[in-house]
């Protein structure tokens, strides 16, 4: 890399963070009570608006869980007046705060109940879905074997592991340590179903990755160093919208874990998801929105 730009990507970086904290502790007029309706981030008494009709439901991602990894966009995303929600899945006996380790088909059936549990709150026919790194994944069995295409209009993915990963070349040095798998598969079945040609990943996407009547956005990351290569988080079919965030801003620095939890590049264009008839363009200077 040219001396150059090993300076500006540390100034880019600082720039943008700092940008954010500013637009974070910024009121907006989104924010201001007579603007929104009655809301809340799980919040059961939320109702939702005309403006917008469904609730959203986060989905962390593996080692995640429901307040942690939506510290950012939950408040976003209720300053402009949605319902928000967000579950916790997956989790194994005796662990405690870390979660979807578990299966990733059950974690799949409690993200069915929960999303039910939502709608019959809201009164809303459909609910959207956000997940961040597994929780952009594992919706997709829900969608597909669960019955969740009728329950949900659209499911944005933040780095989902899509078409698992082989977390920068590491998965590819398994068979060279006996055991190895079988105990990955025993101890963090979730782990090990996000390797890429698992029988899981396999399953899932087997016969095309979407089905019909749903919306779909990745967002990626081009510096993503878990779900690898990154380009592996994209879909194919209808409905199907894949995004470099680097590709919107330049400076955009975000790795895996980042892009999910401040990234404002990526919460501008969850938003943009969400309603896209009224989306604006993504950019730099969506940081300050």
């Amino acid at each position: 890399m040219l001396p150059w730009k090993r300076v500006l990507r540390p100034l880019a970086a600082l720039l943008l963070s700092a940008a954010a904290l500013a637009a974070l502790a910024a009121p907006t007029a989104a924010a201001h009570a007579s603007d929104a309706p009655t809301s809340g981030w799980n919040d059961y008494t939320c109702k939702p608006s005309a403006t917008h009709p469904r609730p959203v439901v986060l989905v962390h991602g593996t080692l995640g869980n429901s307040v942690d990894n939506w510290l950012g966009l939950a408040p976003y995303l209720e300053h402009r007046g949605y319902c928000v929600y967000s579950l916790d899945y997956g989790q194994l006996p005796g662990v405690p705060l870390f979660y979807a380790l578990g299966p990733i088909d059950k974690s799949a059936q409690q993200l069915s109940v929960f999303v039910d549990k939502v709608l019959d709150a809201t009164g809303a026919a459909k609910a959207d879905l956000v997940g961040h790194s597994q929780g952009g994944m594992m919706p997709r069995y829900y969608l597909k074997f669960l019955g969740g295409a009728d329950k949900v209009n659209a499911l944005v993915g933040i780095a989902p592991s899509n078409h698992g990963t082989t977390l920068s070349g590491l998965t590819n040095l398994l068979p060279y340590f006996p055991g190895a798998e079988d105990l990955l598969n025993a101890t963090t079945p979730a782990l090990a179903q996000q390797v890429i040609g698992s029988d899981f990943l396999n399953r899932l996407n087997e016969g095309g990755d979407t089905v019909p009547g749903v919306r779909y956005t990745v967002l990626a990351t081009q510096y993503d160093e878990v779900v690898t290569p990154y380009r592996s988080q994209f879909l194919s079919g209808s409905g199907v919208r894949n995004v470099v965030l680097q590709d919107l801003c330049p400076l955009d620095l975000s790795e895996h874990v980042f892009v999910g939890l401040t990234d404002r590049i990526a919460f501008h264009e969850v938003a943009n998801a969400l309603d896209p008839a009224h989306a604006t363009p993504t950019t730099c200077a969506s940081v300050f929105s």
